[in-house]
């Protein structure tokens, strides 16, 4: 529960009324079952608020693939540049530890 209320206020505008409706009140629904004893009633508005957040969820994460896709087409752009212009030597060396001498 603590995870969907997170996300919800991540989202904050991204997500529409009527998600946003229904995840509430799953959220409440299930708070107010686990002020009781009865785990069938706890599991199904479990999987309840489960259901109305799925599509939240979906939105977060093609919301970061895309950003990720984009800044990854970015840093690749940028390496190209960078490394026409960079006069870099690829050298081997060996420490020489002057106390052993």
């Amino acid at each position: 529960m603590h995870a969907t209320k997170k996300s919800m206020e991540e989202m904050g505008d991204k997500l529409e009324d009527a998600e946003k409706t229904a995840i509430e009140t799953a959220t409440k629904d299930l708070e107010e079952s686990l002020k009781g004893d009865d785990k069938d009633d706890i599991e199904a508005k479990t999987k309840a608020l489960t259901d109305a957040s799925a599509k939240m969820a979906e939105r977060m994460y093609a919301d970061q693939a895309g950003d990720a896709a984009g800044a990854a087409e970015g840093a690749q752009d940028a390496g190209a540049e960078n490394t026409a212009d960079d006069d870099v030597v690829d050298a081997e060396f060996e420490e020489v530890d002057d106390s052993k001498k």
